[in-house]
């Protein structure tokens, strides 16, 4: 039995299907806004995951609904594809470098949901996706996949490398924290 999941939310803003896979697989990504289709990529190919997303929303709006709501189902599919979390490692965390940016994520998937977001964007655009969406997206992740996750830009001058480096280092960490380690769940509880 794999760990994936295959979920579809439709609202009156956004229609999304996902398909996800912990133990990678194809990666096919369309959320009609460029720069977040190759952010959702980067993570993917980092988190070794097979990913396949179609992203309708209400972008003559903006594209908060679309980006928001990938990360609700995405968060979603991440909780159902883990199941009970037994054997997996939980914890993780990694610095990626992108140019003149480093930052550095750490996460726990803990059934806490929690989000600590300190990476400030010196421009507002990226193209055309807006540069806080990524916070956005991020509680999202976290609230729906039951993770406690810690993320921070140390430094860096230019909002694209920045982002990159938090998807990158989203993708590195997920990677390690979902491995199967062991048998049984990581937590002196029992459960998680």
């Amino acid at each position: 039995m794999g760990r994936t999941a295959k979920l579809h939310r439709k609202t009156k803003e956004t229609d999304i299907t996902l398909s996800l896979s912990l133990d990678g697989g194809g990666v096919a990504i369309s959320t009609g806004i460029g720069f977040f289709d190759h952010m959702l990529t980067s993570l993917a190919f980092y988190g070794g995951l097979g990913l396949e997303l179609t992203a309708g929303g209400d972008l003559h709006v903006d594209g908060h609904h679309t980006v928001e709501d990938v990360g609700i189902v995405l968060g979603q599919a991440l909780r159902e594809a883990m199941g009970d979390k037994a054997g997996i490692r939980r914890y993780a965390s990694a610095y990626i470098p992108m140019d003149e940016a480093l930052c550095f994520t750490a996460l726990d998937f803990s059934n806490r949901a929690y989000l600590v977001f300190d990476a400030p964007m010196p421009q507002g655009m990226i193209g055309g996706y807006d540069a806080c969406l990524t916070r956005e997206f991020m509680r999202a992740l976290a609230v729906n996949a039951g993770l406690t996750l810690h993320m921070r830009a140390l430094y860096g001058e230019n909002a694209h490398h920045i982002t990159e480096a938090l998807f990158k280092s989203l993708g590195v960490a997920l990677r390690e924290a979902v491995q199967v380690t062991g048998q049984g769940v990581v937590s002196t509880k029992g459960v998680l």
